[in-house]
């Protein structure tokens, strides 16, 4: 069995371990690297997909830093907690860097007696009959202009701030969720003595007027800052993809979805598809059935669905608190929290975020 997995991203690559632990050749198509290292992008991971990620693709204990809690917070309620999710003393969630997450998975790929790294141009269309399956995870490809242009896709009108500050140390096992009066506001720890911040500015420019550090200062309540890291930008804009394969042609990662990052959820999602991917996959492999186009028929039936349901209930939540701070009125959060408060209700939302719908 071989695939080819075509970019060499963080999802590519995420995938290509998965498959090859599996004794499958993989064959990675990428133009001469372009990947650029931003050391401020960190990744939340639940603790189900941190536990299958170290079983299954390559152990990152030793990137993780593990949360036990997570708290929220609304400017419309000052300093009263939305929700507050507890581990019971246990791991709730994970945060790893993404260049040190890339790099781990990278060199242990380079060693691997299944997987090749191969040199294409982005319109290069002549492997095409070459390999069994084809998992596209390159936006640039001609192959995404020509077979995955239908989609659904929305602005957000917003940009998010990624920065890393350095501060005291600190018992720092507690992220933080503020939803601001400009977008919502993330900390997220990385060690005791720094913690990133993804901070999603709503009606934003590239260079906004609004000095992002200051906003940054204003929300802090408990870290004394040392240092502010060199702060980047990106746009926000959320996406599902209508049509997941086009004959043995499998679109991945990104390319099937993205959303907002207020909740920590989008390589969540990669891994829960990786997860059912490698499954179907497993299951024809020791049946000895080939990887056909059944193989992403199965697993858009399998996900779609559910990935769809996901991404809109998490757009959902953007709405609602982007009303809330249009109207300046502090229903939803008096609402949030007080189902919040139900321990069977906290429940459900805190196993959502773990490991997605199941149903």
């Amino acid at each position: 069995m071989k695939v080819c997995i075509l970019g060499d991203g963080l999802s590519s690559l995420t995938l290509a371990k998965a498959l090859v632990n599996q004794k499958i050749f993989v064959d990675v198509l990428a133009p001469k690297s372009e990947i650029i290292s931003i050391k401020s992008r960190t990744l939340g991971i639940s603790k189900s997909n941190t536990d299958f990620f170290n079983k299954n693709i390559i152990n990152i204990k030793k990137y993780l830093w593990r949360l036990k809690k997570i708290e929220i917070y609304s400017d419309n309620l000052k300093n009263e907690k939305l929700l507050n999710f507890e581990g019971d003393n246990q791991q709730l969630f994970s945060i790893i860097k993404n260049h040190e997450l890339y790099q781990a998975l990278k060199k242990d790929l380079s060693k691997n007696k299944y997987f090749k790294k191969k040199q294409i141009k982005n319109k290069d269309l002549s492997f095409i009959n070459n390999y069994e399956m084809i998992v596209n995870c390159n936006y640039h490809h001609s192959v995404t202009n020509k077979y995955f242009n239908k989609k659904i896709t929305k602005r957000y009108n917003s940009f998010a701030y990624t920065t890393i500050i350095k501060h005291q140390k600190i018992s720092n096992d507690t992220a933080v969720q503020i939803f601001t009066k400009k977008g919502p506001l993330a900390f997220l720890p990385i060690s005791d003595n720094t913690t990133s911040i993804v901070y999603s500015v709503h009606n934003s420019i590239h260079k906004m007027k609004e000095n992002i550090e200051d906003l940054i200062k204003v929300y802090n309540y408990k870290y004394k800052i040392k240092k502010i890291e060199k702060i980047n930008v990106f746009e926000l804009k959320s996406l599902n993809l209508r049509s997941y394969y086009h004959n043995n042609i499998l679109a991945f990662g990104d390319l099937l979805h993205k959303i907002h990052p207020l909740a920590g959820q989008g390589f969540n999602m990669t891994i829960r598809d990786v997860k059912t991917l490698l499954k179907i996959i497993k299951n024809r492999k020791d049946l000895g059935l080939p990887l056909d186009s059944s193989v992403n028929n199965e697993f858009e039936n399998k996900l779609k669905h559910r990935n769809f349901i996901f991404s809109n209930g998490i757009d959902l939540i953007h709405e609602l608190f982007n009303l809330e701070r249009k109207t300046q009125n502090n229903i939803l959060s008096k609402s949030i929290q007080m189902v919040g408060k139900n321990s069977s209700i906290n429940n459900i939302f805190t196993k959502i975020a773990d490991k997605g719908i199941i149903f």
